[in-house]
């Protein structure tokens, strides 16, 4: 069993920043991709960023330039450093993970969710 655990959101100002971190735990053998998403109130859960295991990284084209997305494979935790925050950026935040887990004899692929953590970005 795999666990991803979200901290770090909160409720800033426009123009604040605030860091989230996930850190997954459980059965792990190795940690593919990780990233952040978001779902605001009525819509769609979005891509934020994403990082694979060797560092490269990709960004929703809304928060290129103000946010950060890293690593750190020997403690299996990913961080979002969020600058410049706007009252858009305002959601749910998720962490994902896709995680091998040694059952058996085999190897599991799977995508793991964390419970989400709320940012709130006030005008």
């Amino acid at each position: 069993q795999v666990q991803l655990v979200e901290s770090g959101g909160g409720s800033v100002q426009a123009g604040g920043s605030l860091r989230l971190s996930c850190a997954a735990s459980g059965s792990i053998f190795s940690i593919n991709d990780m990233g952040w998403y978001r779902q605001a109130p009525g819509k769609q859960r979005d891509m934020v960023a994403t990082i694979t295991s060797g560092g490269t990284t990709n960004y929703a084209d809304s928060v290129k330039g103000r946010f950060t997305i890293s690593r750190d494979n020997a403690k299996a935790t990913v961080y979002l450093q969020m600058n410049t925050l706007k009252p858009e950026d305002t959601a749910v935040y998720y962490c994902n993970a896709v995680v091998l887990t040694r059952q058996a004899a085999a190897m599991m692929r799977n995508s793991y969710w964390g419970q989400g953590t709320r940012v709130t970005v006030s005008s």
